[in-house]
């Protein structure tokens, strides 16, 4: 109800904005901005409409990509329009006694609004599709000659309802990978954004790509059902064997609080994965050491952990895990990302939330994920492939 009311007061005052402004100046103008707002209030509004009078189950991929994208249009739109409304009407106070209105607050609240509207439209258009490859080399001492070379692919986050109607988009991305010849090929987690029906049979694409001495996943926090309102203690469980089973289907050994041994040549990797629950800030880390447990004669370790801040909590000076693996962060979908500057507001949540990291010979590697959460656009933060080929030191 509380949306709903947002919704009509902005509609009804954007539209006396717009008649206030332009009717007497341009009619062009003023019949522009009309079909413009109209044009983009019946999408609003088809979404509005979807989104309160469902009535299926809450996880179905087609209702997820309705919120996602109602979410985006309350960003593009509504946003804007109570910035355009906010100026428009502090001007009208300023002249009450004299009549009319600051013209120029109300030009700026208009260029800002569409400034707004452009910029999210070109990050939901193109954005979120414009996939980054990011090559990373990391230099271990001491690294056998058989591992010399290696190459890893790291994926993460793919939320897969964001590619809900873009499934091609998805199968490229997957014969990409295949391209760059992944000796391994990694997913630290969060599949899903709210439950396993999400999945639907995007098994059948994820498979397509594949490392030449295999595939390996951790599930994320959103993978565990954490966000689902209606899931029961016995749903939730269900949803975890189902997403186990629906990863496995996609190619990957899924690894729960436990690790694998992978040979290349006269080599052995230790694989490592643990799980991730919880919801921010009460994210709930596995026992690492237990996962751990167990493993000898490696000559190298590398850990999937989908949360990064595990790294500085459970491996640093704690561990000899030589590689952590993390997404989680998506760079939180908006911030600057050029040669010269790296910026995120993800930076005051998680200090380290994308690229490389080392402290001493330990190495974090966060992935900023394929997919998008909660709105779907991402502003200056591309979604990332990222390649890490080790070297000797």
């Amino acid at each position: 109800m509380g949306l709903f009311i947002i919704l009509i007061i902005t509609e009804i005052l954007t539209l006396v904005v717009i008649r206030q402004h332009f009717y007497d100046k341009s009619w062009m103008r003023y019949y522009f901005f009309i079909i413009l707002h109209i044009v983009l209030s019946i999408w609003l509004w088809i979404l509005w409409f979807k989104a309160t009078s469902y009535k299926g189950i809450f996880d179905e991929p087609d209702h997820i990509w309705v919120l996602t994208n109602l979410s985006g249009m309350i960003a593009a739109v509504v946003f804007p329009r109570t910035l355009l409304i906010i100026f428009h009407f502090s001007g009208w106070l300023a002249r009450k006694k004299t009549g009319g209105h600051i013209r120029i607050l109300t030009n700026s609240g208009l260029l800002i609004s569409i400034l707004i509207f452009l910029i999210i439209a070109e990050g939901t258009l193109k954005g979120r599709f414009n996939f980054k490859t990011e090559n990373i080399t990391v230099k271990i001492k001491g690294l056998k000659p058989d591992l010399d070379g290696l190459k890893i692919v790291q994926i993460s986050d793919l939320h897969l309802t964001s590619f809900y109607h873009h499934q091609e988009v998805l199968e490229k991305v997957m014969t990409n990978i295949n391209e760059l010849n992944p000796d391994l090929l990694i997913n630290t987690g969060d599949f899903i954004t709210i439950g396993w029906r999400e999945f639907s049979r995007f098994d059948t694409i994820l498979r397509k790509a594949k490392g030449k001495y295999g595939n390996f996943a951790v599930m994320g926090n959103h993978d565990f059902g954490t966000y689902n309102p209606y899931f029961t203690d016995a749903e939730k469980d269900n949803n975890v064997l189902l997403m186990n089973k629906f990863i496995a289907s996609s190619g990957y050994r899924v690894l729960n609080d436990e690790f694998t041994m992978v040979n290349i040549g006269g080599s052995r990797i230790a694989m490592i994965g643990v799980r991730t629950k919880g919801s921010f800030p009460g994210i709930i880390h596995s026992d690492l050491k237990k996962a751990a447990s167990g493993i000898y004669a490696s000559d190298l370790k590398i850990l999937l952990a989908h949360d990064p801040n595990q790294w500085d909590k459970d491996v640093i000076g704690k561990t000899d895990i030589n590689i952590t693996l993390s997404g989680h962060t998506h760079g939180m979908q908006v911030g600057i990302m050029s040669k010269n500057l790296r910026w995120s507001p993800a930076h005051y949540f998680y200090p380290r939330w994308n690229g490389l990291y080392q402290v001493g010979e330990q190495y974090l590697i966060v992935n900023r994920g394929l997919g998008v959460l909660g709105i779907p656009f991402r502003i200056w933060m591309p979604p990332e492939i990222t390649v890490i080929t080790l070297q000797s030191e």
